[in-house]
């Protein structure tokens, strides 16, 4: 499914998180798809249950995942009743601090705009 990279400054619990929020985001992990168990991941990237089990929390923390008793681990489904409004904040100030840097850097406006756009949200010329 994924590898970790032992040698990077981040935690390995935090690129587990990262990946499964890529993999749910991007699609490749539907809603209500069931993920691989703690145990079966932890062996498969050959690390400690415990870390696994850590990437876990975090991500049904954030919303990307939910548990059911005795069936295991699924990815959630978006839904508007569910908002981390804390984590959407976080979000908002570290975009708004990565443009700012960039415009000190004197990067064009239109490259990061097109850096936007890359991610889909923004159609072209939209705001």
């Amino acid at each position: 499914m994924f590898q970790i990279d032992l040698k990077s400054r981040k935690a390995i619990y935090e690129q587990v998180v990262d990946r499964f929020k890529e993999l749910i985001i991007t699609g490749v992990i539907g809603p209500d798809e069931k993920v691989p168990s703690v145990r079966d991941l932890a062996k498969e990237l050959a690390i400690n249950p415990n870390t696994i089990q850590k990437a876990y929390k975090e991500l049904e923390n954030q919303g990307y995942f939910y548990s059911v008793a005795g069936r295991g681990n699924f990815a959630a489904i978006p839904a508007e009743s569910y908002k981390n409004k804390a984590r959407i904040r976080e979000l908002k100030e570290t975009v708004r601090n990565a443009v700012s840097e960039l415009m000190f850097l004197q990067c064009p406006e239109e490259e990061i705009r097109e850096v936007i756009e890359e991610t889909g949200l923004l159609q072209k010329g939209g705001e």
